[in-house]
């Protein structure tokens, strides 16, 4: 057999038995596009792991994609793109040159659609059970709000409308606006915004709010922004952000994460114009009740003034009278308090006439009775006292000997007793005989020594 033979019999076997159309859930591996015509890859995964189990080739002819994607588009609000659930109808069919292959003639938009949202929530939930779904939300927008960082295309309409709007307010509010650009759809999207993200934290202190904004479209541009990093980025930022995507049917992940969500970019205007108004509504407020304050101060203070001027005569009349007596006061007191003085200070000085005749009486006494007792130990120290008592002086050239062997022999001396003087002479000294030892002992004895 021949191998087209093969084939021949394998697709009239397949048209034979397949011979309807079937719907089939698979994951789009690979889709592109040639001719008109839509090529795609179908997987399916193991639900245990990421292993494939089943693949198949599918395309989808011009007339059919032609008519299928724009209302693909419209009901999910994104592009059919790889990694998306969908249900398809499919006709089987069998090529003898290109082998087996699924005709798409229908797709199911509202179950991929299930699954968008799906992949949605399941990023929504992890931001929530990493506890940062709601930072943003939680921050509180600046009382003056005028200075903003704009992240959009350069390009966009959106944008001009934007600036536009906020440089031509009825209130005539001015503000401030510096474009951070930004791929605002694709696969791009992600990284381009957390790019700008990162440009405005580096100057932060420049900006109060930051507004993320695009302008109509096709919904199916919305994709990128359905992103964990991009809603993690959003969540976390240190100031205010305000998402005008451009689309009201849809939230975003970044729209529930934000500080506060808008339907277009003229409505994120119109927000700010208004908080600024209300702002500006409070401070003239405050204008007016700090004059009708001050304005009630000043008439309250002349009707004291007029209340005080006219007490004047009053109380200059009461302040004199007071003076008059007060005066009258000092003088009695001064009259009484002179003679009080005198005497007292009359009294004190009999006191102390009193205190210095009694002390020196007494001084007297003890000084006579110290002088008693000194003359009585002089008298009783005198040489002539000591010379009766038996003593005597005993002098060697006119000074008093107190040592004797200061003495030599052949020294002529004076000895003055009670009743006169004697001399004599000294001679020199007997040599005296030894004792016998005290250490000896007697004869007879014996000794013993310890």
């Amino acid at each position: 057999m021949r191998l087209f033979e093969l084939t021949q019999r394998i697709r009239q076997t397949l048209e034979n038995e397949f011979d309807d159309t079937y719907w089939v859930t698979a994951e789009v591996s690979d889709i592109g596009t040639s001719g008109g015509h839509c090529y795609l890859e179908f997987v399916e995964k193991s639900p245990f792991s990421d292993d494939t189990i089943a693949k198949a080739r599918g395309n989808i002819w011009a007339s059919q994609w032609n008519k299928l994607r724009p209302k693909f588009e419209r009901s999910t609000g994104q592009p059919l793109s790889r990694g998306m659930q969908v249900l398809v109808n499919v006709r089987i069919t069998f090529s003898e040159k290109y082998g087996f292959s699924l005709n798409v003639v229908d797709i199911d938009p509202t179950y991929t659609m299930g699954d968008i949202a799906r992949r949605r929530k399941a990023i929504i939930d992890q931001l929530k059970a990493d506890g940062i779904f709601d930072c943003n939300k939680e921050l509180e927008l600046p009382t003056i709000t005028n200075r903003i960082a704009v992240i959009s295309s350069a390009t966009a309409a959106g944008y001009q409308d934007f600036c536009h709007q906020l440089e031509n307010n009825s209130y005539k509010l001015k503000f401030s606006t510096k474009l951070f650009p930004a791929v605002m759809q694709g696969q791009s999207v992600e990284s381009s915004v957390i790019e700008a993200l990162d440009a405005i934290n580096a100057e932060l202190d420049k900006w109060d709010v930051v507004v993320i904004i695009r302008g109509g479209g096709a919904t199916s541009d919305l994709s990128g922004f359905d992103s964990y990093l991009l809603g993690a980025n959003v969540a976390q930022f240190p100031l205010p952000i305000i998402t005008g995507i451009g689309h009201e049917r849809d939230n975003t992940v970044i729209d529930e994460v934000s500080n506060t969500r808008v339907k277009t970019p003229t409505a994120a205007a119109e927000f700010l114009i208004s908080h600024q108004y209300d702002t500006l509504s409070s401070l003239l407020d405050m204008e007016d009740f700090i004059l009708d304050y001050c304005r009630q101060s000043v008439v309250n203070e002349q009707h004291r003034i007029r209340t005080i001027t006219d007490k004047f005569p009053t109380l200059f009349r009461m302040r004199k009278e007071r003076e008059l007596h007060y005066l009258n006061t000092l003088t009695m007191r001064s009259t009484d308090g002179v003679k009080y003085v005198k005497e007292q200070k009359h009294s004190q000085l009999e006191m102390v006439d009193t205190r210095l005749k009694y002390g020196t009486n007494k001084l007297l006494v003890s000084n006579k009775h110290l002088l008693e007792i000194a003359s009585s130990k002089i008298s009783s120290a005198s040489p002539e006292r000591l010379l009766k008592l038996g003593f005597s002086i005993t002098r060697a050239d006119g000074k008093a000997v107190c040592d004797i062997y200061a003495l030599k022999a052949g020294t002529e001396i004076m000895t003055t007793v009670a009743n006169g003087t004697f001399s004599s002479t000294v001679n020199p000294a007997k040599p005296k005989e030894p004792k016998p030892p005290t250490h000896l002992t007697p004869p007879g004895y014996d000794v013993h020594l310890a």
